[in-house]
């Protein structure tokens, strides 16, 4: 099985608090995830030219296709159980408004969620699940 892989933030609380909350939902093992700032994720996102939106953007690869943003976190929750995958139905919402609300998010997420001085170590049972 080829997995997606969700580039995140590795120092935003909010954002490894989501990755958290994926990884606790993911029971088909869909995803594997890489903080934007490592080297995985410059292999993988340099050649389809989104390195511009690093680091305040959720990434989602998935088969080879890149999803930014508000796309990418509703395509993720459509493989999320628990009525989580009813969020994908907002893809009907035009994308410039769903970006204007990640976006609003993006930019206070430090301020409000806070931040760290590394990147978020996965522990040992949780390392397979990271590139």
């Amino acid at each position: 099985m080829e997995h997606s892989i969700i580039f995140f933030d590795g120092v935003c609380n909010l954002c490894t608090g989501s990755v958290k909350f994926v990884i606790k939902r993911d029971k088909k093992d869909v995803f594997r995830f890489a903080p934007l700032q490592s080297d995985v994720a410059r292999q993988y996102l340099a050649p389809a030219d989104t390195l511009e939106v690093m680091p305040s953007s959720i990434i989602l690869v998935e088969k080879g296709k890149v999803y930014k943003r508000s796309t990418a976190a509703l395509r993720i929750a459509a493989h999320l159980g628990g009525g989580w995958n009813l969020l994908y139905g907002f893809l009907i919402v035009p994308a410039f408004i769903r970006d204007f609300v990640y976006d609003q998010i993006a930019r206070r997420r430090y301020r409000i969620w806070g931040k760290e001085e590394s990147c978020m170590v996965p522990t040992a049972e949780l390392k397979a699940k990271f590139l």
